[in-house]
């Protein structure tokens, strides 16, 4: 998570291909580092307009998107890189009308309110107070984005230790700690970026399109009814906020274990309320969060509505 959010000169994508291509109808696009700025090209054959790239979205592992300013407006480019395909495609979840010209072809305007959710969410310190000020931003997130402001934490301990001598054990805790949410609030608290139900049923989005809204799916769940107490049914039960990634399934089946028990004809009980199951002990994410391809995102994620998955079964909302 701390390479979310890069100036787009930092970006390793851009300087690791000497310029990425795209063609879309009579459009085609050209981007990378050109007299060493991140510019975006578009032509139509006749003519040909160009914009300096200023912020770089994603890590590129999945993908990576570009923001541009012009008289004082964000436009987001029209074509975004995917890692799968290790080039340019059509930016994700953004209906591609017809495009009227070439201006219109390089980029649709970003209203504010969209603005400061995206910096919010892949940086860290792009607000102060009510104002949004993006070139005072952490790149990427950081401990403040989650823990809140550091500096009064840092001056409690130290007026601690000053007082009561090295330790400062006493000192009164002003950092926030997510890990002590209840668990419907913890997950809530992830999906204030990753997609709470509320916010998710809102937008509208349902079926394939709520895949990445990992929060509102893990809610569709039908052990999350039961278990909105139950701290093993959390984001963070399962993933390290603080570490990579894990990729590999079998890594899971220990957090999966943890509610259904084990052993044939045992009956699940309180602290193991999941029933045994029949097919097998080893990689349960395959069989009951697989992977759904989004083609938009030239890739599959991992859905994570807990479910029995049947051959021929439609994708549940």
């Amino acid at each position: 998570m701390a390479r979310t959010l890069l100036r787009a000169e930092d970006s390793g994508v851009l300087r690791s291909h000497r310029q990425l291509k795209f063609q879309s109808g009579n459009f085609l696009y050209r981007m990378g580092i050109k007299g060493g700025k991140p510019e975006l090209s578009v032509t139509d054959g006749r003519d040909t307009i160009t914009a300096l790239l200023q912020w770089a979205f994603g890590t590129g592992e999945v993908g990576q998107s570009y923001l541009f300013q012009r008289k004082g407006i964000y436009f987001e480019s029209r074509v975004s890189y995917f890692g799968s395909l290790e080039n340019l495609s059509v930016t994700p979840l953004k209906v591609f009308r017809p495009l009227y010209d070439l201006e219109d072809a390089m980029a649709r305007p970003v209203q504010m309110d969209e603005i400061k959710r995206c910096f919010s969410c892949h940086g860290t310190g792009s607000a102060i107070g009510a104002r949004f000020e993006p070139d005072k931003v952490a790149t990427g997130i950081g401990c403040e984005a989650c823990h809140g402001p550091g500096g009064e934490h840092v001056n409690v301990m130290q007026a601690s230790v000053i007082q009561e001598g090295a330790g400062g054990e006493h000192a009164p805790v002003v950092i926030f700690n997510p890990g002590k949410l209840r668990p419907a609030d913890s997950v809530d608290f992830c999906g204030a970026c990753h997609g709470t139900w509320p916010d998710t049923v809102r937008a509208g989005l349902n079926g394939l399109f709520s895949i990445r809204q990992q929060p509102y799916r893990l809610q569709n769940s039908k052990c999350w009814g039961k278990s909105q107490g139950d701290a093993r049914i959390t984001c963070v039960a399962c993933h390290d906020p603080h570490g990579a990634l894990v990729q590999e399934p079998s890594f899971y089946d220990a957090k999966c274990l943890n509610c259904h028990v084990a052993t044939p004809g045992v009956k699940p009980a309180g602290d193991h309320p999941g029933a045994w199951c029949p097919v097998g002990m080893r990689d349960c994410v395959s069989c009951h969060m697989p992977k759904i391809e989004i083609p938009v995102m030239h890739r599959a994620f991992a859905d994570h509505q807990i479910r029995i998955v049947r051959p021929g079964q439609p994708l549940p909302n």
